[in-house]
């Protein structure tokens, strides 16, 4: 069993930067991929960045390339995501889940392990 604790997130402004983080606990993280979702109110959650465990490699959905970074520090078993330039339409509640695989995963029903989630909310 994997659980995920998030923590940060909160309230900016527009052109603002806030950082999550996501520690890990549990099974050992070999073939492991951790990412970050969101889920605005009446929308559907949607992938934000992901990274795998091992060797840091990472993807991002188009809307936040450039201003997202998502990072890992395996000796702190915790995942972050480094928010910037932040806008309106990025407020949400952000999860942080992770899925144990060898090839790239993107799909909410993809990922078996998730935490409680963290709200961000942007002003205008």
């Amino acid at each position: 069993q994997v659980q995920l604790v998030e923590s940060g997130g909160g309230l900016v402004q527009a052109g603002g930067s806030l950082g999550l983080s996501c520690v890990a606990s549990g099974r050992t993280f070999s073939n492991f991929i951790m990412g970050w979702f969101r889920q605005a109110p009446g929308k559907e959650r949607e992938f934000v960045a992901a990274i795998t465990w091992s060797g840091g490699t990472t993807n991002y959905a188009d809307s936040v390339k450039g201003r997202f970074t998502i990072s890992r520090n395996n000796a702190r078993n915790t995942m972050y995501l480094q928010m910037n330039s932040l806008k309106p339409e990025d407020t949400a509640i952000y999860y942080c889940a992770a899925t144990y695989s060898s090839t790239w995963k993107f799909r909410v029903r993809e990922f078996g392990y998730w935490g409680q989630g963290t709200q961000v909310t942007v002003s205008s």
